[in-house]
């Protein structure tokens, strides 16, 4: 196997980089060690698609957070993906917090952030009215919004692929050798060439670059926690309400997601284990007190689910996008830590930008820009359903009752291109087990039309790659 570039992770990042990448004659391989795209960060995030007041002027993050948050509502719109622009407010609790409001004000016009403006108590409360009587006043950010993650990761990957690009799952590189033309890139049993590399490994960005011998980037797993609420309390938020940062991160926020539930989170925490996302009773229970800062109203009667992330975090406190030093056909794409998904679709230009000068290569004539748009059984009329389900009666059995998830798209989700081809890929593509019940229902429906589509026996279905099979053997 011969690529002219090989895209190492497939979170946010590597899959816009490879789609951006595909619009090009070149051969491209985009490489993930796990079962599936996005099953790191990008799957355990805030969602966020921040306006860019917060980075510090003049830095990448700055740069790219302004330009990513500006592409992403029609890069979202052209892949079908759900964004919804709600805009965002950074919440003060004193007076000497609203003067730090004042200095983000000033920081995202330096940045180049549209429409900020500061909200007294009276404005604040008229736009949020579960907001606390403790509030002072906000930054408004109306640039903000929100988006579905991994959705925009599976589609960019999907969409890379419908126009050439390879997707190899289950390949965790191990070994990367350079004969002073090429790449070699192995996982210890089966190997491959490529003249360029991308190394967009998230937390794993520091190991893929030291196989070149670059020792320069030091990644810092910076843990995350959340809780997810029914979307019964979904009105409880209108916009994304952050409280003032700290050195450790932009602080606990209270946001709708884009399917209408609540999302409470994160902690920060520097760990040493870049596989640890375990969350703890501890820390969960710290982060609901201080979101009750914000909206007092918030229980954990409401509370569906937990899970945490890792963020990439590197000492040097900024994107690191460039060339090695070792080698300047290897480049880095290290640190994407927030505002990585704001920044994502900018990031992705970018390197294609940079990369671009390296390659003699052609734009094809024939790029194809989006994906089948996929069917949301959920928010269709009566009478869109009833046409879906004349034409395939799959649309027509419900598997997931809590969100109304069909067969049929189960069905579409496994035979996408780089399609799921595990419990949690179907999830992610279709939230088949993302309810109240959190697949207690439709879990065992999944497990089969996996099996049966697959061809391959029920207990070898996974729950995401590895050895998280769901069923191991016959009870007598």
């Amino acid at each position: 196997m011969n690529y002219d570039v090989a895209v190492i992770g497939a979170g946010v990042v590597g899959s816009l980089i490879a789609r951006e990448l595909s619009r090009y004659n070149i051969k491209i391989a985009l490489v993930e060690k796990c079962s599936d795209m996005a099953m790191g960060t990008s799957k355990a995030n805030s969602a966020i698609v921040h306006a860019g007041f917060d980075a510090k002027p003049g830095t990448l993050k700055a740069k790219l957070n302004v330009k990513g948050t500006e592409l992403m509502p029609e890069l979202c719109k052209t892949l079908f993906v759900p964004f919804k622009p709600i805009g965002s407010l950074v919440v003060a609790f004193s007076d000497e917090e609203m003067e730090t409001i004042k200095e983000l004000l000033n920081r995202g016009v330096e940045n180049g952030v549209p429409g900020l403006e500061i909200y007294d108590k009276a404005k604040l409360r008229e736009e949020e009215p579960t907001i606390s009587d403790e509030a002072k006043g906000a930054l408004w950010a109306p640039s903000a919004g929100i988006v579905c993650p991994y959705e925009l990761t599976i589609a960019a990957a999907e969409n890379a692929v419908m126009n050439g690009a390879e997707f190899i799952r289950n390949f965790e590189v191990k070994k990367i050798d350079f004969n002073g033309k090429e790449f070699t890139i192995s996982n210890g049993e089966t190997s491959f060439n490529t003249k360029y590399v991308i190394n967009a490994a998230g937390v794993f960005c520091d190991e893929i670059a030291a196989l070149i011998g670059d020792n320069s980037i030091h990644t810092v797993p910076r843990k995350g926690e959340y809780m997810l609420c029914d979307k019964s309390i979904g009105y409880l938020a209108k916009h994304t309400i952050f409280q003032c940062p700290s050195k450790m991160g932009k602080g606990i926020l209270v946001t709708p997601t884009v399917d209408g539930n609540l999302l409470i989170g994160p902690s920060a925490l520097d760990i040493e284990d870049k596989t640890d996302v375990a969350t703890t009773s501890e820390a969960l229970a710290d982060i609901l007190e201080i979101a009750k800062k914000s909206v007092p109203c918030l229980n954990t009667r409401e509370v569906i689910t937990s899970f945490a992330g890792l963020r990439a975090h590197c000492d040097k406190d900024d994107f690191i996008i460039e060339p090695s030093e070792k080698n300047e056909q290897f480049i880095n794409a290290a640190g994407i830590e927030s505002p990585g998904l704001s920044s994502a679709p900018a990031i992705a230009v970018y390197v294609k930008d940079m990369l671009l000068e390296k390659l003699n290569a052609e734009e094809k004539a024939d790029f194809i820009p989006s994906r089948k748009e996929p069917v949301r059984f959920r928010h269709m009329s009566n009478e869109e359903r009833k046409a879906l389900i004349e034409k395939n009666p799959a649309y027509g059995r419900i598997i997931c009752r809590c969100e109304t998830i069909t067969e049929g798209e189960i069905l579409d989700a496994i035979h996408a291109p780089a399609g799921a081809r595990d419990v949690d890929g179907v999830k992610r593509r279709t939230r088949a087990g993302m309810g109240r019940c959190q697949g207690g229902f439709c879990g065992s429906k999944v497990v089969e039309i996996l099996a049966r589509e697959l061809g391959v026996e029920l207990n070898e279905i996974t729950k995401c790659g590895g050895s998280s099979k769901i069923l191991y053997e016959r009870t007598k």
